[in-house]
């Protein structure tokens, strides 16, 4: 069985979390480390997303003028 893709504002909304948690200074040194990795994980994913969404709004940005040329 295949894993849910997780939304765009759920891994954010993790990050987010991680920083935060790594940002107030309670948590050990062993902790935050694999926070660190957990994080450079959503990010790359995050980045993915992006580059994807904007890799589509090119695509239909030019589908867009070639239709007004068109016409």
């Amino acid at each position: 069985m295949g894993k849910k893709k997780e939304s765009f504002e759920n891994m954010l909304e993790k990050l987010e979390t991680i920083v935060d948690s790594m940002d107030n200074g309670e948590i050990t040194l062993e902790d935050s480390m694999k926070s660190y990795e957990e994080g450079i994980k959503l990010c790359n994913k995050l980045y993915k997303v992006l580059k994807d969404a904007e890799g589509k709004i090119k695509i239909l940005e030019n589908n867009k003028e070639e239709d007004f040329e068109s016409s």
